[in-house]
């Protein structure tokens, strides 16, 4: 059975800010993704807790791929310095990630353009770097809206 979820904690993370902007929005603080940009890329860390399992006990793949979806997003508006919409994305699963594991998914360009990019990311075990999933997706970057700290 599942460790029992930490409600207390998921409502303290979320309540933390009510900021809506790149790096601190509401699903990056209810998922506690961490948003980091390296060299060339983007790292979206996470830890793997009860709340976020399925009923299994298993990281859910909707999260994983949410969580993979920020990480190329984040890439893009560093890199263009204006907001984009995911066109299409491809998600392989190849082992499940548990509670209590570190999740780091990173973001890099395949091919970038000026409006269409080419961006993969791969979902790794942050300690032993063992693959979870990996996306390969197409983004079209948009023109900035003024509102880029309403976008996410």
């Amino acid at each position: 059975m599942p460790p029992r979820p930490d409600t207390r904690g998921l409502i303290e993370r979320i309540g933390a800010s009510d900021r809506h902007e790149f790096g601190d929005f509401f699903i990056s603080r209810l998922l506690g993704l961490r948003i980091e940009y390296p060299t060339g890329g983007c790292d979206v860390t996470f830890e793997v807790v009860p709340e976020l399992t399925n009923p299994v006990g298993t990281l859910h793949g909707g999260i994983m791929a949410t969580a993979i979806d920020v990480s190329m997003g984040h890439l893009l508006f560093k890199t263009h310095a204006s907001p984009a919409a995911t066109l299409e994305m491809k998600i392989q699963y190849l082992a499940p990630a548990l509670v209590g594991e570190m999740v780091v998914c990173r973001a890099s360009f395949l091919r970038a353009g000026k409006s269409i990019n080419y961006v993969r990311s791969e979902a790794r075990n942050a300690s032993t770097e063992a693959l979870y999933a990996f996306a390969t997706a197409t983004w079209k970057a948009t023109k900035p809206s003024g509102n880029e700290g309403r976008q996410s």
